[in-house]
């Protein structure tokens, strides 16, 4: 009885399915490098965004958003029961947006909560003007605006939970590439405490960047 041959690939086939092989793994490359990109110029065109909304109202009103003491008379939205969207008399008008970056929630809210809600009632930002949501930013994180963080003085914006090798390429386009100078500031989004607070240096992160961290980011406006 006589075997039947067994035919196998030749070295053309191989070849060709070596190189489809090769394109498709490019595609699944060059596509992610397409959404990181996408990602990145996000956070770039929020940043500024941010930045243009905030003095467009300052110039406008003479006064900043979340520290606005005629708020309420200023925004139709605002009725004589809304005193909640109002910053607290004794912090009003006092050129800084006083509180916390990422403070949610709560009756009595701060400045950095009306910050967002003033921006939507002027409609320099979309949203109702009883909304003190936070914007949340590419990478899933929350994105806020605080008086001071780290050593950076002034209003920043602070961009939560970005990916480590994306906070690398941030930093090295957008400052000097250490995390703890220069006018973009870093911490370990993981870090207990008050780590983005003005002057903390015991939360500086003097070590660089790591990419199997997540990271807050300050970026001074």
């Amino acid at each position: 009885m006589q075997l039947k041959k067994q035919k196998g690939f030749t070295l053309v086939e191989i070849a060709i399915v070596l190189v489809i092989v090769g394109l498709l793994i490019g595609g699944v490359l060059k596509g992610q490098e397409m959404i990181t990109n996408a990602k990145l110029k996000r956070i770039e065109s929020d940043n500024a965004g941010i930045a243009a909304a905030m003095f467009s109202y300052q110039d406008r009103y003479l006064q900043l958003p979340g520290d606005d003491s005629d708020a309420l008379s200023r925004f139709s939205v605002y009725g004589s029961g809304d005193t909640a969207y109002a910053p607290a008399s004794s912090t009003a008008a006092s050129g800084t947006i006083d509180g916390t970056w990422n403070t949610t929630g709560g009756t009595t809210y701060q400045e950095t909560q009306l910050f967002w809600a003033h921006l939507r009632a002027s409609g320099l930002v979309p949203g109702g003007g009883k909304d003190v949501t936070l914007a949340t930013n590419a990478y899933g994180g929350q994105v806020g605006i605080q008086d001071g963080s780290l050593n950076l003085s002034g209003h920043v914006t602070i961009f939560g939970q970005i990916e480590g090798p994306i906070a690398k390429i941030i930093e090295a386009r957008l400052d000097d590439g250490i995390p703890d100078t220069g006018r973009v500031q870093s911490n370990d989004a993981a870090a207990t405490g008050t780590p983005m607070a003005p002057s903390t240096s015991t939360f500086q992160l003097s070590a660089g960047y790591q990419d199997t961290k997540r990271y807050n980011m300050a970026f001074r406006l």
